[in-house]
């Protein structure tokens, strides 16, 4: 980038502003700059933090004019460091994260700064609910506008299943809508396509009645694994849509459920997530309770509460990749228990097989979603603190999908995935898919204003 942002640009993008501009020498600059992934360090030339869309907008002009590169910053994560640039400028929408529900209507709208601990909070107040992410820090729009998938998809669909409109910014500073019946073109894009095409604002879903969820998170020694995980995909293969969750190794946590020769060490741990009252889930989930599970814990909890559990810590270095199986034999399972050896443990990362089905496999198939139909995913999410282990972390990413690619159904859910090349980034939208997304990309961004993403190039 060959523009300097100096004093009298910073001046001038602050009086027409109502949120916050910083510049790198602001005593807010570090904290404001810094994300989810401690991998990324990048220095950004100016951060707009904006509290209304009018903000927004007015960055984006200001960017435009000044050949700067653009960055957009949601509520959430951005582990592939797409929310940061260096020496341009950053969106940051984390101001606008106000929720808005109408019990009546079944329906929220949502800033495009929120997280899902804004939404399931305020809708919860109503015993509401739409499909969030697996965690309560994870920002609503990126995981919105990549599909969405979640604890509740299986029941409800995925997140942008439920999507009624979406308001954004576009490249030309224009503010638009986009819905089924306005704009459809881009609605459709926007199911998977994520932000290619503007700045998301605001958000407007469909709501479906949740009273409460119940959880049941079942440990046992790691060898265990493919014994317990066949057990785990025969019961899947009848579970109801209600049933959620999923099978993952993990570092044991010192807490009170765990045994203490699991503390600190490789652990197998079945996590039931089922929409509706603890009986029932009990209930439904006897085959996985009768198979000896050497710790537990089960509880009837509001959506919100479950959301936080196992929320990812702030600070660690992280590499996550997936693979999407379109089935589990037992050599899969085989494969897949082997190389959860290969996670660093201690740490925070997680060696996760997902259930797919329900609502998911049911779901629209004309969006851009070509992994919906996959009824397994394979999910390494390494977080680890030494920078010594970052080569044996992404190893291990890229052993367990290479060890179940004869499974692979070929696509991927792009928000599972940082930059791995062009053909993955094709296979998260399908390649018929990929052409009609350029056209839109070419329509509402023409010069590629919106690069720093899962980048769909104008046709």
């Amino acid at each position: 980038m060959s523009y300097q942002i100096n004093q009298a640009d910073l001046d001038s993008l602050r009086r027409q502003f109502n949120g916050q501009v910083i510049g790198t020498n602001d005593p807010e600059y570090d904290e404001a700059r810094t994300i989810f992934n401690a991998m990324i360090d990048r220095r950004p030339g100016v951060i707009a933090q904006c509290a209304h869309i009018d903000d927004v907008v007015r960055a984006v002009q200001f960017g435009r004019e000044r050949g700067l590169e653009l960055a957009v910053r949601g509520g959430g994560h951005s582990v592939a460091g797409n929310a940061l640039t260096d020496g341009g400028l950053v969106i940051d929408l984390r101001r606008m994260n106000a929720v808005s529900v109408d019990p009546d209507a079944r329906a929220a709208v949502v800033g495009g700064g929120a997280t899902m601990s804004h939404l399931d909070l305020a809708t919860g107040l109503y015993g509401l609910a739409t499909t969030g992410g697996r965690v309560s820090t994870t920002g609503v729009g990126g995981f919105t506008l990549g599909g969405g998938s979640g604890w509740l998809d299986r029941k409800f669909g995925l997140a942008c299943d439920n999507l009624l409109s979406v308001e954004l910014v576009t490249a030309d500073g224009s503010i638009v809508v986009a819905s089924e019946d306005e704009n459809p073109e881009l609605f459709w894009a926007l199911h998977g396509g994520g932000g290619n095409f503007g700045v998301a604002t605001s958000f407007t879903f469909q709501l479906h009645a949740l009273p409460s969820v119940t959880a049941a998170l079942l440990l046992w020694r790691p060898e265990a694994g493919p014994d317990v995980l066949r057990a785990y995909r025969d019961f899947m293969a009848s579970a109801p849509d209600e049933i959620g969750g999923g099978l993952i190794y993990v570092t044991g946590p010192a807490e009170p459920f765990v045994p203490a020769h699991l503390v600190d060490k490789l652990t197998l741990a079945v996590l039931v997530v089922y929409a509706g009252r603890e009986a029932e889930a009990r209930e439904v989930a006897a085959s996985l309770l009768a198979l000896g599970h050497e710790g537990e814990l089960i509880a009837e909890m509001p959506y919100a509460e479950l959301q936080c559990m196992l929320d990812d810590p702030p600070g660690y270095r992280n590499y996550w990749s997936a693979e999407y199986l379109d089935a589990l034999p037992d050599e899969a399972i085989d494969r897949f228990c082997t190389r959860a050896n290969d996670m660093i443990v201690p740490s925070a990362s997680q060696h996760v097989l997902f259930p797919q089905g329900g609502a998911v496999g049911r779901g629209p198939v004309h969006y851009p979603l070509p992994w919906r139909h996959a009824p397994w995913v394979v999910h390494p999410f390494g977080l680890w603190l030494d920078p010594a282990d970052d080569e044996r972390a992404r190893r291990w990413a890229h052993d367990i999908r290479a060890d179940l690619k004869p499974w692979s159904s070929g696509a991927v859910y792009l928000n599972f995935i940082g930059n791995e090349g062009e053909d993955r980034l094709k296979a998260g939208f399908g390649r018929e898919n990929y052409a009609r997304l350029a056209k839109v990309k070419t329509q509402y961004d023409p010069e590629n204003l919106f690069h720093l993403n899962h980048n769909i190039k104008p046709a």
